[in-house]
C-alpha cells in the first residue's frame, strides 16, 4: 500500500491548521499505534515552522512551501521543498543544547524532530529549492 499526497502553501505560520487537515488523508487506514500519529503530525507541523521562521525569513510570504508526504507499508517520508536558506543542519543539531537541557520557549523544533524522525536531512535541490526530509518507520 502506498498514499501520496501534496500541498503547496504559503510561508505562513496560519497554514498550519491547512497542513494538519491535509495530512489527515495519509491517516487511511488509521494508524494503530496512536502515539505514531501523533509524532507525524509533530515533525511535520515542527518542520514546516521551522521552514517558514528560519529557511523563509528573508522571503515574502507569498513565495510558497510544497509539501509531500508518502505513506508505504512500514514507513512515512514527508518532504518539505523551499527556496529558502542554506544552514548546516547537522551543525545546528551540534549546537543546540538537548531537550533535557534546554528549557527555552522556541529553538527546539529541531531537536524535537530529530529526536522522533527515523531520518532527517536538509539539502538543496536541482532547482535552486531546499528540501527538508523527515522519515519515520512504524
Amino acid at each position: 500500500m502506498e498514499c501520496k499526497i501534496f500541498l503547496k502553501v504559503n510561508a505562513d505560520l496560519d497554514a498550519a491548521a491547512e497542513i494538519l487537515s491535509w495530512f489527515e488523508q495519509i491517516n487511511q487506514p488509521p494508524f494503530p499505534d496512536q502515539q505514531i500519529w501523533w509524532q507525524l503530525q509533530t515533525i511535520l507541523i515542527e518542520g514546516f515552522m521551522n521552514i517558514v521562521e528560519h529557511g523563509h525569513k528573508d522571503l515574502s510570504s507569498l513565495i510558497p512551501i510544497e509539501l509531500e508526504a508518502i505513506r508505504f507499508n512500514k514507513h512515512i517520508e514527508i518532504r518539505i521543498w523551499c527556496f529558502g536558506q542554506p544552514f548546516d543542519l547537522a551543525q545546528q543539531l551540534q549546537d543546540t543544547p538537548e531537550l533535557e537541557n534546554n528549557d527555552k520557549e522556541r529553538g527546539r523544533g529541531l531537536k524535537i524532530i530529530s529526536a522522533i524522525a527515523d531520518k532527517l536531512t536538509y539539502e538543496q535541490i536541482a532547482d535552486n529549492r531546499y528540501c527538508l526530509f523527515m522519515s519515520k518507520s512504524y
